[in-house]
């Protein structure tokens, strides 16, 4: 009796062995096959890399000068009298700004006329009567020194008289003025300033290594913060002869045109000189490039290799480690690890792996303008 209970309780025990490994079989037979089973493909954005012209650009930094510039401010000391411009104005080249008080210069000068007459008469006579000798040669030089001596002191007063007031040196807008009718100033106080801005400098700083490349008459494009969207063309009218010795670079000067008057000195501005010679390159929208410390790599469509009763064969992910180059209106150069009209891909990079499925979709973010880069260029 008691070998039958033991039998029996084998018997069970060994039925339940038999179920907890069948069961342990059958999850792993089901993570087998959900592991074995093929992904569904990523949905991507591709887009193909084109080869076109593309003319290389050295980028650069630097500040805005106005054709002529001047802080206009006075020589001589005095009280404003006449003021005749307001802030912001545009005068002309001559034009009168600004007269102090010169009662006391113009007495001066009533009385130097007057000597200075007196002494043309006496000089006048003198000539006549040297020549019968009535008086010696010596009262004949005395006359003559007074004469121009009076002569002397009437150009003097005139040109201090002249320094009362101050006239426009050039065309132009002047700014605000600082300056009011009846305030004491004194010698070098700045009245206003006075600016040429129908035509701007840029001067700006580039390595010596670029000398080479550079020449007069060369084309640049100037952007400033306060007009983002918008581009400047400039040329290049000087190059320092000098590079500086403690930066070793090269100051360079540009000039453009500033016919409507958005341009102001002072500026900052970003520029981008165009060197000769334009090259085919292969490009590619720079979101199609992953950049990373390890190497810069893109995801090119590929087609998976064709088995056995498949009529078409899936696309797949193929990383690719590039070479890039000067980057651009959302354009990337790729200098090597691509070829002209292969597909990369452009969005859901993050969701990829070498080989993965993939599915091509319509790309909603917003891609550069070709035609407007190929006017860039």
């Amino acid at each position: 009796m008691l070998r039958r209970r033991m039998l029996i309780m084998l018997a069970v025990v060994v039925l339940i062995v038999l179920m907890l490994g069948g069961y342990k079989a059958f999850s792993i037979y089901r993570q087998v096959q959900m592991f074995s089973a093929p992904k569904p493909p990523v949905s991507v954005a591709a887009t193909a890399a084109v080869e076109r012209s593309w003319q290389q650009r050295l980028p650069a930094v630097g500040s805005l000068k106005a054709l002529q510039g001047v802080e206009l401010s006075l020589e001589n000391a005095g009280t404003v009298k006449a003021l005749h411009f307001e802030s912001g104005q545009q005068v002309k080249a001559g034009q009168l700004l600004l007269e102090l008080d010169s009662e006391q210069e113009t007495a001066l000068l009533g009385t130097a006329q007057a000597d200075l007459g007196l002494a043309r008469v006496d000089f006048g006579r003198g000539s006549q009567l040297v020549g019968s000798q009535a008086i010696s040669r010596g009262e004949y030089d005395r006359l003559r020194a007074q004469f121009q001596r009076n002569q002397a002191v009437v150009d003097q007063l005139k040109a201090s008289l002249a320094k009362k007031s101050i006239r426009a040196p050039f065309s132009g807008t002047i700014g605000i003025r600082q300056v009011d009718i009846g305030d004491y100033l004194a010698s070098g106080t700045v009245l206003a300033t006075l600016q040429d801005i129908s035509s701007l400098y840029v001067d700006f700083n580039v390595p010596e290594q670029a000398l080479p490349r550079l020449s007069l008459g060369q084309q640049a494009q100037v952007e400033v913060a306060a007009y983002p969207d918008q581009r400047f063309p400039a040329t290049l009218s000087a190059i320092n002869p000098k590079v500086e010795e403690s930066t070793r670079n090269l100051l360079v000067r540009a000039t453009l045109a500033n016919p409507e008057g958005k341009l102001l000195p002072g500026m900052f501005a970003s520029l981008q000189v165009l060197l000769p010679d334009p090259r085919p390159q292969v490009v590619v929208p720079e979101s199609a490039v992953t950049y990373t410390l390890y190497g810069n790599s893109v995801y090119v469509v590929a087609r998976k290799q064709a088995e056995d009763g498949e009529h078409e064969p899936p696309l797949v992910a193929d990383r690719r480690t590039v070479e890039t180059g000067e980057r651009r209106d959302g354009l990337v150069v790729i200098l090597k690890g691509l070829k002209p009209g292969e597909q990369v891909v452009t969005a859901g990079q993050l969701k990829l792996t070498q080989g993965a499925a993939i599915r091509i979709t319509p790309d909603k973010t917003p891609q550069p303008d070709a035609h407007s880069a190929r006017r860039d260029d």
